[in-house]
């Protein structure tokens, strides 16, 4: 089982920063992946971004491509979520994702409860 503890949200102006982190722990984490998603008013979950474990490659959604940074810190367990010039269309709630396969939508993806990210205008 993995346990996912998010941090890092908060209210922030348009063109704003913010860092979101995500440290999991469990007898079976880490997992091959992890990732953000998010849920933004009245939308699906969307993917945000990801990376793997070992090797550290990302991907980005094309909506944050240039502007978030997905990272990793294996000795604290943790991933980052650096997120900069944000966008009121950036607000949601952002998800913390860990599993052993790129796509996070099959079972067995672990899940963490979420922290709020606001953008206001």
């Amino acid at each position: 089982q993995v346990r996912l503890e998010e941090s890092g949200g908060g209210l922030v102006q348009a063109g704003g920063s913010l860092r979101l982190s995500c440290t999991g722990s469990g007898r079976t984490f880490p997992t091959n992946f992890m990732g953000w998603y998010r849920r933004r008013p009245e939308t699906e979950a969307e993917f945000v971004a990801s990376i793997s474990w070992t090797g550290g490659t990302t991907r980005y959604a094309d909506s944050v491509k240039g502007r978030f940074a997905i990272a990793k810190d294996n000795a604290k367990n943790t991933v980052y979520l650096e997120m900069n010039n944000l966008e009121p269309t950036d607000t949601g709630t952002y998800h913390c994702a860990a599993a052993n396969v790129q796509n996070f939508l099959f079972p067995g993806t672990s899940w963490g409860q979420g922290t709020q990210v606001t953008v206001s205008s």
